[in-house]
């Protein structure tokens, strides 16, 4: 299962496996979505799949978690989704209200996203062989103009702004499978980054370097790559990153680190330190921005690691999450 958790082991399994025979001789990061000219046009192409258990949860559902997590893929790429493909993986008995629900919540996601479905697939396995269903979804989106996201242009002085609190999609997920005798007011974050995304584009689209939506792995393992992509060093700053006491007490009594609690509605962004302030500013006069924050910077070293300053003053190496503490979580 830790494979496919977005850590250390994804990572391994992707760099190990599937880069050297699929996309030898490669020497371009691996991304969330690539961009590609066809027949002289550019465009973004990304690809996913959705496993989520429960299929239902608070604030959302794997229909429109399939939507919003393609989409933003390509958002955060640099690029603004405009087909989807689905295939839906149904598993014998799945009641027909069930898939209604899910398809009709993909509809509604869809239309904020501002996308169309472009084609699709329907396989039925046996009862017992899937969770109700499974969905997978590849994307086409159109470049954003003025933006160039690449790990490998980010410089030491570039600041690290997150779009908005940690946490709230995992642990969701987590209580909503019933495992544990805890309650918090908590709904997931899934939702499209694409406004947030343009209102940085918008405002200093020379000034983006990288942007990421931390999802598996949660922020550490973004982060994490990012450092080993750019050969730097990365600074946060615990008591600026916005998380809510419920993520907080829930991480704090299973022993869990925030920054490993997957997210779906938020994102990362490294910006050069003269457009940060600006930066920062559009991400909070955007709706849904209002918390965003500036949360640290890429300096020299530690290179190739995250560093966390705590909010006592001390100071800890945080990695790429380990295992898979939380399965299945999209």
């Amino acid at each position: 299962m830790a494979h496919g958790a977005g850590g250390k082991a994804s990572r391994r399994l992707v760099e190990g496996l599937f880069a050297p025979l699929l996309y030898p001789g490669s020497q371009e990061p691996l991304n969330d979505a690539a961009h590609l000219e066809v027949g002289g046009t550019r465009i973004a192409f990304t690809a996913d799949s959705f496993v989520v258990k429960p299929l239902r949860f608070p604030g959302g559902s794997i229909g429109e978690l399939a939507i919003n997590g393609t989409m933003n893929d390509l958002a955060v790429s640099g690029a603004k989704g405009v087909a989807i493909t689905v295939t839906f993986v149904l598993e014998e008995g799945l009641a027909a209200s069930v898939l209604e629900a899910e398809v009709r919540a993909m509809s509604k996601a869809l239309k904020k996203a501002g996308a169309v479905i472009a084609g699709g697939d329907t396989k039925v396995v046996e009862r017992g062989k899937a969770d109700g269903m499974y969905i997978t979804t590849a994307g086409i989106g159109t470049p954003l103009p003025g933006i160039k996201v690449d790990a490998r242009s980010v410089r030491p002085g570039d600041k690290i702004l997150l779009s908005g609190p940690i946490g709230d999609h995992g642990i969701t997920i987590l209580l909503a499978r019933g495992d544990l005798d805890f309650e918090a007011d908590l709904c997931s974050d899934t939702r499209s980054v694409l406004p947030l995304v343009e209102a940085l584009a918008a405002e200093c689209g020379p000034g983006i370097r990288w942007m990421r939506d931390p999802t598996r792995g949660g922020v550490a393992t973004a982060l994490n790559e990012l450092a080993r992509d750019s050969g730097l060093g990365i600074e946060l700053l615990e008591e600026e990153i916005p998380m809510h006491d419920a993520v907080r007490g829930a991480c704090e009594l299973l022993g869990l680190d925030p920054l490993h609690i997957a997210n779906e509605g938020q994102f990362l962004a490294i910006v050069s330190s003269e457009y940060a302030d600006i930066a920062l500013n559009a991400l909070q006069q955007t709706a849904g921005g209002e918390e965003a924050r500036m949360i640290g910077q890429v300096q020299v070293e530690p290179a190739n690691a995250v560093l966390v300053t705590t909010r006592y003053g001390g100071s800890r190496i945080v990695d790429m999450l380990v295992g898979d503490p939380l399965p299945r979580i999209c």
